[in-house]
């Protein structure tokens, strides 16, 4: 490698989690960054990051809530970045 990180999707912790979860994500070049929550059946339920952002590592919360706020049930989420031409989808599991 030439010692440039490259983009990726950390695992968020702790996993399973009940109140909130962290998510680690690193963007590797400057541009649009979209870092979204589906349910188990593909349904986009939140959407945590949607902008612009430079190279570097960063850490989002995830309160287990929806986009309008509304808590969200127990079970499997899946978690999809979408930074340049990386794509990486991490599955996370909500337990209240």
């Amino acid at each position: 490698a030439d010692g440039e990180p490259g983009p990726g999707l950390g695992a968020n912790y702790p996993n399973p989690f009940n109140a909130q979860t962290a998510i680690q994500y690193q963007v590797a070049e400057a541009g649009e960054v979209r870092l979204k929550i589906f349910d188990f059946l593909g349904q986009k339920v939140r959407t945590l990051v949607r902008a612009a952002q430079d190279p570097g590592i960063y850490v989002v919360v995830w309160d287990g809530r929806d986009d309008e706020g509304e808590a969200l049930a127990s079970g499997m989420y899946f978690c999809r970045l979408e930074a340049g031409s990386f794509t990486g989808v991490r599955r996370m599991m909500l337990l209240k």
